[in-house]
């Protein structure tokens, strides 16, 4: 990958996070209108909600005026009507005849003053003579008068020598009688009224306080007067007209107007259909107080107004009231006028107002933006393509063209600045991933030099590495500024010596050396590497982010093209990421070393746990490499199109290295097991000594019976064929204990007859022993002694189980793997080993030595390997399979099996049958072994197209030459073997 050269600019561009400038015109532009916009209408509003509320203010002070004077209008014209009714005739007429006589006047009053209720005189005797006007169907619905009835009078006579003569009397407009009716039920007597009380002055006119009329139980006023000495004139004035201009007097709907006494009794209000009085339990009416008046507000006003004239805001089921109660005088005392009305209801016109405010501003600034953010964006429209830039930076596309220049200075120097900084990023990643993108070491360590050259046009350079003690700094790579390494002999420098560079490495520091002003040797061969041109080195140390040095790149460059500024900013950056894949190169390297030495290392110690296996696990991965090489050297056949990349290549080193490793967990004396009776020894010793004891019993028997006096020579001849016949018999057992042959059926009967013998133990078999010997003899009763035993037996302490962790380890493998546990972990019964029928291994023994592999599988597969080794276990666990499906521990197929596993089964078998460090086997020779594999290939064991390029590849050849004694290699010419 060829890297740019960075631009040579005067001054590094300092990096700046901006935003685009039209969002902040746009913005403030909005922000501001709309705080104007907000100010004004809200200013408007606050002005105006002022206004209103002292506006409301001057309204109640009207309503209050003109409610005195309302008040002042019903009253006044009533009362000098009183004053000329006390001078009337009927006041002083002592019948009703006479008294009728002022019904014309009377008329006139209605007429003239319709607040009026009722004109009545009250008389000394008794009588009472009451003019009404029946001016509504209600009116004449509560007296029961006759429908064309418009005014009743209501008399009261009370003659001393006579009964009482309660008359109700009804007339028509014209005042013609149109009825007459008794009315036992009224009795009223004027003298208990507190009007007539109060008008006990004669010539004085007097006002009752409000109180509730006894006919009609409405509320109103009485004028009263007395006009003699018997009589008493009286006018009932009802406040319902009140009420009605107090409606009148109410500018807005949910206006409240009431006017009340001291005692919080309600006179008038404003909804006049509201009832000023109430019926009590005993049919008599009270007038009604605020509490009771049925209405929240009046309620509210009651228990919160403090005096007369106070002003407060009321909060009434979560509406907000603006009230105020002022006092008016009348000669019965003060009254009082509460006026309230709704805050909602009276500031609804201005807050519609300010709302239609703010929606007008806001479409104003929607109108505005646009034109707001169309400006912006041509005065914005250099930094846009600078943004772009950027965002392609961002993106890492550095191929994009470069940013217009900009009528705006800051912008375009923005814009430059952003071109040469996406030059530097895209720069220094193609320098940093072609570092990244390589795996080797030392390839690496010269990338790193041609890479920083190219960067800043130097004509050549040079790595030094430190060692681990950072005492010495080794060259390791030298190149010119084309890529080509030079010749130069390597010298060392001292860490600590005087050399420039071993300075800038102990500094931590870039400098700048003058090649031609510096007398160091070291410097100096350099500069005759270029004897035509005036360099200066740039020594760079190559240090790690945690401060750590690994070395010193020296960049040698024309003096008048040295680096500085932004450029050797750069090539330090650089060499930081340089000195980081360095490191970590190295240390990978290292890794890898030391996984294969351990690898080696476990090889190694399985081969040396047992000469059986002798340099198996060193000798396979050799051959395992032969004929993977020359499987990816096929250019013809099946193998033509097979490669493997560098991680194949170093699995499949792995899994031959380790392709035995679960033998570690084999016993040896399993792995190791010469004869058939061998355990941790060869307990053919213990059945010798069983022979010995049986042939002492011989002479033994013989030397009684010759004290016996029994003939000599038939005891010689008869001790001389049992002993012959002791000895042919353990002669015979011992070769059977060898296992060199197979077991024919007449070996095993005979090996039945001899075990028939017995022999005679003496000493307890149950003492000195292990607790597992003890458990398993456990399973047989104890005898006395001297126990008779057979001379070779199958005893249930022969009989070793698993433990229930080796059970659960089994299980587990089970259906995973075809090799099928036997049902005892060991049977050391003699018969039982004695009877094998070929080889030295039981099949508890067998299946012992197979599992080895699949205890490879599952050790390998536990371990974390990295991607590229995740072939090893299949690699490793494949090496005693069969193509035909038979072999073990998966019974896998050729094409269920991968070509390097193939590869490692054929070495397996090669190098086992050809091994010449096996104690208990002769090595067999190069013919012999290819005709054994020949069959193998032929009985569908090994791979037959890998087997064939084994054999005309040369594979065989090199590998005997190299690892077989020369009195193996008896094959010129393989065409046989084919």
């Amino acid at each position: 990958m060829e890297t740019r050269a960075l631009p040579r600019a005067a001054a590094a561009p300092s990096s700046h996070r901006s935003y685009p400038l039209y969002v902040h015109l746009s913005v403030l532009f909005s922000l501001l209108f709309l705080a104007m916009g907000g100010a004004i209408t809200w200013f408007g509003y606050a002005q105006g909600r002022d206004l209103a509320l002292s506006a409301t203010d001057r309204v109640f002070s009207h309503i209050t005026q003109e409610t005195h004077t309302s008040l002042h209008q019903t009253l006044e014209p009533v009362s000098r009507f009183a004053d000329i009714l006390a001078l009337q005739p009927f006041v002083e007429a002592r019948s009703l005849n006479g008294r009728l006589q002022a019904l014309p006047l009377l008329r006139q009053a209605f007429e003239a003053y319709p607040q009026i209720e009722a004109i009545y005189a009250g008389y000394a005797d008794g009588d009472f003579f009451l003019f009404r006007k029946l001016a509504e169907d209600a009116d004449r619905a509560l007296f029961a008068a006759p429908a064309n009835a418009l005014y009743m009078i209501q008399s009261i006579e009370r003659a001393s020598d006579a009964p009482l003569r309660p008359l109700y009397l009804f007339f028509d407009e014209r005042l013609e009688e149109v009825a007459r009716r008794r009315v036992d039920e009224y009795d009223f007597d004027p003298r208990t009224r507190i009007w007539y009380d109060l008008a006990a002055t004669p010539g004085k006119q007097v006002f009752t306080e409000p109180y509730t009329f006894f006919s009609t139980r409405v509320a109103g006023v009485t004028i009263a007067k007395r006009a003699s000495a018997r009589s008493v004139v009286g006018i009932d004035i009802t406040l319902e007209r009140l009420s009605t201009r107090l409606a009148e007097l109410s500018v807005l709907p949910g206006m409240r107007i009431v006017l009340y006494d001291e005692q919080g009794y309600v006179l008038a209000r404003s909804d006049a259909v509201a009832q000023l009085a109430r019926r009590e339990e005993d049919g008599s009416f009270l007038k009604t107080t605020l509490a009771e008046s049925g209405d929240p507000f009046f309620a509210a006003l009651s228990a919160s107004v403090s005096a007369s004239g106070s002003v407060t805001d009321l909060n009434v089921d979560g509406r907000q009231w603006k009230s105020a109660v002022r006092a008016i005088d009348t000669a019965r005392g003060p009254l009082y006028v509460a006026t309230a009305v709704p805050l909602d209801e009276l500031l609804q016109d201005l807050r519609t107002t300010r709302e239609q405010h703010l929606l007008m501003s806001l479409a104003l600034l929607v109108c505005a933006i646009p034109l707001t953010m169309l400006a912006a964006r041509r005065v914005t429209r250099g930094i846009h393509r600078v943004t772009a830039q950027a965002n392609e930076v961002r993106a890492f596309h550095f191929d994009g063209p470069a940013a217009e220049r900009s009528t705006i200075r800051e912008v375009d120097q923005l814009a430059q600045a952003m071109a040469m900084t996406r030059d530097t990023i895209r720069n220094f990643l193609d320098v940093v991933t072609s570092l990244a993108e390589e795996p080797n070491y030392d390839r690496l360590l010269r990338r790193v030099v041609q890479e920083t050259c190219r960067a800043v046009d130097a004509v050549g350079g040079v790595v030094y590495l430190a060692d681990q003690d950072e005492a010495v700094l080794t060259p390791a790579a030298l190149m010119d500024g084309d890529g080509r390494p030079l010749e130069k002999e390597k010298r060392e420098l001292p860490a600590a010596g005087d050399s420039p560079i071993a300075a800038a490495f102990r500094n931590g520091e870039t400098s700048v050396i003058d090649l031609a002003a510096q007398r160091c040797p070291e410097l100096s061969s350099y500069q005759a590497l270029w004897p035509q041109q005036s360099l200066n080195a740039v020594a760079i140390p190559l240090q790690q982010r945690d401060g750590d040095r690994v070395g010193v790149l020296v960049l040698f460059t024309l003096k008048s093209d040295t680096p500085s500024g932004a450029r050797l900013a750069f090539v330090e950056a650089l060499s930081g990421v340089a000195a980081v894949v360095i490191e970590t190169r190295h240390l990978i390297e290292g890794r890898k070393r030391l996984l294969d030495s351990f690898i080696k290392l476990v090889a190694g110690a399985i081969d040396a746990k047992s000469p059986y296996t002798g340099g198996h696990c060193q000798r396979v991965p050799a051959l395992t490499q032969l004929l993977a090489r020359a499987a990816c050297e096929a250019r013809t056949g099946p193998f033509r199109d097979f490669n493997l990349s560098e991680d194949e290549w170093e699995a499949l080193q792995v899994a031959s290295w380790l392709h035995d490793c679960g033998k570690i967990v084999t016993p040896e004396y399993v792995v190791d097991k010469a004869t058939k009776l061998e355990t941790f020894y060869n307990r053919l010793h213990e059945i010798r000594m069983r022979f010995e004891v049986l042939k002492r019993d011989a002479r033994i028997e013989m030397l009684e019976a010759l004290l016996k006096g029994s003939d000599v020579k038939a005891l010689q001849a008869e001790y001389e064929r049992r002993i012959g016949e002791l000895d042919d018999d353990f002669a015979f057992v011992a070769r059977c204990n060898v296992g060199g042959e197979s077991m024919r059926p007449e070996d095993v009967e005979r090996l039945e007859r001899i075990a028939q013998r017995t022999w005679q133990r003496t000493l307890d078999d149950r003492i000195g022993l292990s607790m597992d010997e003890l458990a398993r003899k456990a399973r047989t009763p104890r005898q006395p002694l001297p126990v008779t035993e057979r001379l070779l037996d199958d005893k249930l302490e022969h009989l070793i189980e698993r433990t229930p962790e080796e059970e659960q380890a089994v299980a587990k493998t089970a259906g995973k793997f075809n090799l099928q546990p036997p049902r005892y972990k060991y049977n050391l019964g003699e018969l039982h080993n004695l009877r094998i029928p070929r080889g030295t291994l039981t099949e508890e023994e067998r299946y012992i030595i197979n599992h080895h592999i699949v205890q490879t599988i599952v050790m390998l597969e536990q371990l974390p390997f990295p991607k590229e080794l995740r072939n090893v276990p299949e690699y490793a666990g494949g090496h005693h399979e069969r193509v035909d499906g038979k072999g073990y521990p998966k019974g896998l197929k050729r094409e269920q099996m991968s070509i390097p596993a193939r590869i490692m089964a054929i070495a397996d078998i090669f190098e086992a049958l050809t091994a010449s460090d096996r104690p208990y086997k002769k090595a067999k020779t190069l013919s012999e072994s290819l005709r054994i594999m020949q069959r193998m290939k032929d009985e569908g064991h090994i791979d037959p197209d890998l087997y064939e390029l084994f054999i005309d590849s040369g594979v065989w050849r090199e590998y005997a030459e190299r690892f077989l004694e020369p009195g193996q290699i008896d094959v010129s010419d393989v065409v046989a073997y084919r």
